[in-house]
């Protein structure tokens, strides 16, 4: 009798195990898909109000059982519990907005044929892919997957969920939650395991793959895809930055420099990693940044407002980074190199070389680079230097407009830091080494379903496509397009 292997979810705040998990191998991946596809038939004939009935019941059922979901995403993640209830109050958000705008974005819709057409009636309408695989991240269990899986479902698709194997616990709760809403429970299905276990969901047959995740392990997501041509939205990693202009409000500024780096630990794609302020407000600015992160603590009790790392070797990335920004001329204004463990105080850098990795290389821990610049426009320069263009932010009075169109990114915000991200109707999504596609919004639905274009003919016109088109046909065609183009 084979025995199916299984894998232990150990809690960064304790190191206790908080819930035990198979190891999905290829063959359970493709049971669970096969099932999927026999699911997605059913769901989709449910239709957009159907569907949104399910959707809006599984919103209330996550509402009525927040508080053993705050505490399952605290006991997984070590986040603080009410970084875990923002957390899940934007899932919330987007959950309510796919399902009310599914059908307004994908219905069926008639296009303007044209001249050439005009004996044709033309439409437009978006079909669903049948079976959508997400694979998610640990750093925001609920939020960054829901991003897919809502829009997914909400486009008509069913959904095989594979979580990080750092929070196959929270992943495990949203499916029984769905459940418990009246959803089937093969519409969303979850797998569990680690990096074979996402390989195997990518060659499985199912007709897209929605992935958030680092940039190297995006890649890999990608060429698995590839072996069968299955499409992709990569959510990759960043390296934001945060202008601050001659004119900006600096107590703003600051705070939401502070917030934007150091919230969930800095374990955030669309955080702040970067921040670079026009020397006329340098120095001021900065005393702002430093008053703020001193007020923080790093810890494992329920006061503190930086949890652990949920990864350990991420603890080892951070302190690599800083002790490389030390050695290219940085300065440690607030903290020192992190000592050995999970548990990382908040570290404020300034006057780092920008070839050091602190500034160009993805650091997803709790560190802050602030760096003087003579103009924004030098600001500009720096900031879209690097490999990575997810999002950014910039604080100017009168020209946030202007610097935010110059930023790199798919998300810029104006006098605020990752407000896009609250905004259900805006795309969500990078360029470059940030990764292509979009999440969220119109584009995120349209994202997991197809376009499929139908045209009719009306009643009989000038007869083009046949065998038998005769000279004076070709003649009018000619006459056709001297008028009409030339």
């Amino acid at each position: 009798m084979t025995t199916t292997p299984t894998f232990d979810s150990l809690s960064p705040l304790d190191g206790r195990i908080v819930a035990t998990f198979p190891v999905d191998d290829a063959d359970a991946v493709a049971a669970t898909v096969e099932r999927a596809r026999a699911a997605a038939s059913r769901w989709g004939r449910q239709g957009f109000d159907g569907r949104r009935r399910t959707l809006r019941a599984w919103r209330r059922d996550i509402v009525a059982h927040l508080d053993d979901l705050i505490a399952l995403v605290r006991a997984e993640t070590g986040k603080p519990a009410g970084d875990a209830r923002l957390e899940i109050m934007l899932a919330l958000d987007h959950l309510a907005w796919a399902a009310t705008h599914a059908r307004r974005t994908l219905r069926r819709r008639r296009v303007r044929p044209g001249l050439l057409m005009i004996n044709q009636s033309a439409s437009v309408g978006y079909v669903p892919y049948g079976v959508v695989g997400v694979i998610g991240p640990w750093n925001y269990p609920v939020f960054t997957p829901m991003g897919s899986i809502a829009y997914a479902l909400a486009a008509g698709n069913a959904v095989v969920f594979k979580p990080s194997e750092y929070t196959p616990a929270v992943g495990a709760w949203l499916r029984r939650s769905f459940v418990r809403a009246g959803g089937d429970p093969d519409a969303f299905a979850v797998v569990t395991g680690r990096g074979e276990t996402g390989a195997a969901l990518c060659r499985s047959g199912v007709g897209k793959v929605a992935f958030t995740g680092s940039t190297a392990t995006g890649k890999l997501v990608m060429a698995a895809c590839a072996e069968t041509l299955t499409p992709v939205v990569i959510e990759a990693g960043g390296k934001d930055a945060l202008l601050v202009d001659e004119d900006a409000d600096l107590d703003a500024a600051a705070e939401a420099a502070v917030w934007g780096a150091y919230s969930n630990a800095g374990q955030t794609c669309i955080g702040i990693e970067r921040v670079y302020a026009h020397e006329r407000v340098y120095d001021r600015f900065l005393e702002a940044v430093v008053e703020r992160t001193r007020e923080l603590r790093a810890g494992v009790d329920a006061d503190a407002r930086l949890g652990p790392l949920t990864m350990a070797r991420q603890a080892d990335v951070v302190r690599a980074h800083v002790a490389d920004a030390l050695a290219h001329g940085g300065t440690i204004r607030v903290g020192s190199v992190p000592p050995p463990g999970t548990v990382v105080p908040p570290v404020l850098l300034t006057g780092v070389d920008e070839s050091s990795d602190a500034v160009r290389e993805e650091t997803f821990g709790p560190t802050l680079v602030v760096n003087r610049v003579a103009s924004m426009d030098e600001a500009i320069e720096r900031a879209n230097a690097v490999r990575y263009g997810l999002s950014g932010a910039v604080f100017s009075r009168r020209r946030g407009r202007e610097l935010a169109l110059r930023l790199r990114g798919g998300m810029i915000a104006i006098n605020s830091v990752i407000s896009f991200a609250a905004v259900p109707a805006l795309p969500f999504g990078g360029v470059g080494d940030s990764g292509f596609g979009r999440i969220h919004g119109a584009d995120g639905l349209r994202e997991f379903a197809s376009a499929k274009a139908v045209t009719r003919r009306l009643f009989p016109s000038l007869t083009l496509t046949s065998m038998r088109r005769s000279a004076r046909t070709d003649r009018v065609v000619d006459r056709i397009i001297r008028v009409l183009f030339g």
